[in-house]
């Protein structure tokens, strides 16, 4: 049997918007560790679904699009690590995360929303 969660006062934009926060610091552990990013791509990939505010599902997409293409290039940086380009790659990689990690939390405390595209 499924029990229905008690929101008593808490509106489901305030719920979505608690699981973005969340989601979001794993996000910023992730630079130091890597595996609370995996945990936030995950909490994105099954919160998404059911995501009804246009603004938490772009942010969602936007999180889950830095996870995947830094997975990508970290890949290719790890090619490209024994012609020693890939150690600038990933420098450069590092920062691009992190502008696309502070440009996300800045809209979200905005209530703006990230493109999609």
């Amino acid at each position: 049997m499924s029990q229905e969660l008690d929101h008593t006062g808490v509106s489901r934009r305030e719920l979505e918007r608690n699981v973005l926060l969340v989601t979001y610091v794993l996000y910023g552990l992730g630079f130091f560790n890597g595996l609370t990013a995996v945990a936030g791509v995950i909490i994105n990939h099954v919160k998404m679904r059911d995501c009804r505010d246009p603004v938490a599902y772009s942010h969602h997409r936007w999180l889950m699009r830095t996870f995947w293409f830094t997975v990508l290039w970290s890949l290719i940086c790890l090619v490209l690590v024994y012609v020693v380009v890939g150690f600038l790659g990933y420098a450069i990689l590092w920062v691009w995360g992190v502008y696309r990690f502070i440009r996300g939390v800045l809209a979200f405390a905005e209530h703006r929303a990230m493109p999609t595209a």
